[in-house]
């Protein structure tokens, strides 16, 4: 249990000394020469309870205490003088609203029952306003508002909010975490970047009997060493500089739900050492404790690099990839799941609507063959911006092609040969009606490209431009 916290403020450095040594072994005690250093303080560490001398060069204890009022009223106040003088007693009561008023030389039996009721009465205060809010509503209906959010959450990240065709290759993926979710084993998820793990691993853990309980995220790659062992397993005031005050890490505040460690081949071996003996010994020892905690944690880990090759390379302990690859997934990429892009886009059509506060109907066929064309390296985020470039563009209440970035037009002419002779076989009718719907749909993706500048496209194509344009009224395809 942590001390209660009380900060001295004195100009005379011998008073200051006294005050400390009498109370340091029952109190957190800070000292302060001056009101800067004080107010410095109080904005950096947790105080409870201020001890001030009344009479300080530039500021006065009751001006400072008044202060401290406003600012940080649930702190307890007391006044410390050598001078029995009457206005400032009342004014400490009336303004600085002081819990005590001790003359010097102080008696350390005093001074210390006075600083236990101040304690208590800081304690107390803290009591009362939690009480305040619970009872600010009924036991019935908080426990009605709790259980709605959970239900929200669990919708949220239902698998059946993942957006997949009925022949996409992420069935057999969402198929596997129905099965293993409600055991409780670690699971490594692969893929590219923002493919979408973070998503599976919420579904994994709202699917699983962990559901009610604490789901957190770590991206392990986004910090070094010293941080991340701190953000885990939390830290000690004074375990290093900074540490103002205890904090509790992530595996404890976990406890009991799951966690979630993104990008986990991107540490280094000294931490994987730590890590290890977490997961073995199921305890965390905060930095700065002499205790461990223990802690019962689910993880999930996920990664865009070939851990059995870092295990051959030496990056990886093989012993850290077997406690946290109980069982393996691979979520595919983007370009391996084009039947998925129409859904995933409409989706994320919606979201970005509600960001940008725009409404339109939809996108045009142009532009979800594009999308189907290209390959995006970036995976869901990079389909995410350009669909929050394109709504921010539009002029229109249909997403055209002519809008999308160059790299994504350039993709839908880039077919293989092999889709080329995929296009072929799939035309119908006599070789008149196939050059047709060939010739119809090379004039489209030119256009496409050109972004319906019908100039440039019929430029290409060799054509006049009334020549074009006979053809686009022919084929259906005239937008003037």
């Amino acid at each position: 249990m942590s001390l209660p916290t009380v900060l001295i403020v004195d100009d005379e450095i011998r008073s200051l000394e006294a005050l400390r040594r009498t109370l340091e072994e029952d109190f957190t005690v800070f000292t302060a020469s001056n009101v800067d250093a004080a107010l410095e303080i109080l904005r950096q560490e947790f105080i409870q309870i201020i001890v001030c001398d009344q009479r300080m060069p530039v500021q006065s204890g009751v001006t400072f205490l008044k202060h401290v009022r406003a600012d940080w009223p649930d702190v307890v106040r007391i006044m410390l003088s050598g001078y029995t003088d009457t206005e400032d007693i009342i004014a400490g009561i009336n303004e600085a609203g002081i819990f005590q008023y001790l003359l010097k030389p102080w008696q350390p039996e005093q001074l210390m029952l006075v600083l236990r009721s101040a304690a208590d009465v800081y304690r107390l205060q803290l009591e009362n306003q939690r009480l305040s809010l619970e009872l600010r509503d009924s036991p019935a209906l908080l426990a009605e508002r709790v259980a709605n959010k959970r239900q929200h959450v669990r919708e949220k990240f239902s698998l059946d909010r993942v957006a997949r065709a009925p022949d996409s290759p992420l069935n057999a993926t969402c198929e596997m975490i129905d099965r293993i979710a409600p055991y409780d084993i670690s699971v490594l998820i692969t893929g590219e970047s923002g493919t979408g793990k973070e998503l599976l691993a919420h579904a994994l853990h709202y699917r699983s009997g962990r559901a009610a309980q604490a789901f957190v995220t770590q991206n392990c790659g986004a910090l070094p060493d010293a941080l991340l062992e701190a953000e885990l397993f939390g830290y000690k005031r004074g375990a290093f500089t900074g540490a103002y005050s205890d904090r509790v890490g992530l595996f404890q505040q976990a406890d009991g739900g799951t966690i979630f460690l993104d990008e986990i081949g991107e540490t280094t071996p000294s931490f994987q050492v730590k890590l290890l003996r977490v997961l073995q010994e199921g305890e965390i020892r905060p930095l700065g404790s002499p205790r461990s905690v223990q802690v019962n944690v689910r993880v999930i880990a996920a990664t865009n690099r070939d851990l059995e090759e870092e295990v051959r390379a030496g990056r990886l302990r093989q012993d850290l990839y077997y406690r946290i690859a109980n069982l393996t997934m691979h979520l595919p990429p983007l370009r391996e799941r084009p039947m998925d892009i129409p859904l995933i886009a409409e989706g994320l059509l919606q979201r970005a609507m509600r960001q940008l506060n725009r409404k339109v109907r939809g996108f045009t066929p142009e532009t979800l063959d594009c999308f189907k064309a290209y390959r995006w390296p970036g995976n869901v985020r990079e389909l995410q911006n350009e669909i929050l470039r394109i709504l921010a563009l539009t002029d229109s209440e249909w997403l055209e092609a002519r809008l999308l970035s160059p790299k994504v037009l350039r993709a839908a002419m880039e077919e293989s040969e092999e889709q080329q002779l995929d296009l072929l076989a799939g035309l119908d009718g006599s070789l008149k009606d196939r050059m047709e719907q060939l010739e119809a749909r090379l004039i489209r993706e030119t256009l496409i490209r050109h972004r319906w500048n019908k100039t440039h496209a019929a430029q290409e194509l060799g054509l006049s431009r009334v020549g074009l344009r006979s053809k686009l009224v022919r084929y259906g395809m005239d937008k003037t």
